[in-house]
């Protein structure tokens, strides 16, 4: 864990600049991937996933809809309930973060040396790609 401590606080370190620019918080930061990668989402769902109240979260989201970053859609499966979805300027912006990574990573890759040097993250990063993919299977009810 030490080493990842180094290299989190590393990546974070090249990326200050670029999250600095994105005028959200952490907790809108949050709601938007969640809500990205989840699709059209119920409020209190995302409240759950966040770890926050329902009422936190509802103003959270509130606060992105205004940004036009979510939508608010009807729940034709419980009238009595609202989704959210991200629009596609977050779309847009959440793929220009993605890049940025993206970008960071070809520059580390590029710093490496040998063949042998890329194999092993190549190999490091499937092995964490494949133990990802068992606690999500956990955890899916």
């Amino acid at each position: 864990m030490e080493a990842f401590e180094r290299f989190h606080a590393r990546i974070a370190a090249l990326h200050a600049p670029e999250v600095a620019d994105v005028h959200l918080t952490i907790a809108q930061l949050k709601a938007l991937y969640l809500v990205a990668a989840a699709g059209p989402i119920r409020i209190s769902t995302l409240a759950v996933r966040l770890g926050t109240a329902v009422s936190t979260t509802s103003g959270v989201v509130d606060r992105l809809v205004g940004m036009g970053l979510l939508e608010r859609l009807e729940d034709t499966a419980d009238r009595r309930q609202v989704l959210v979805s991200a629009t596609a300027e977050a779309q847009r912006q959440l793929e220009e973060m993605s890049e940025l990574g993206r970008e960071r990573m070809r520059d580390l890759l590029l710093r490496l040396h040998t063949a042998a040097e890329i194999e092993t993250v190549e190999r490091a990063v499937s092995l964490l790609t494949d133990a990802a993919a068992a606690i999500t299977e956990d955890t899916t009810p």
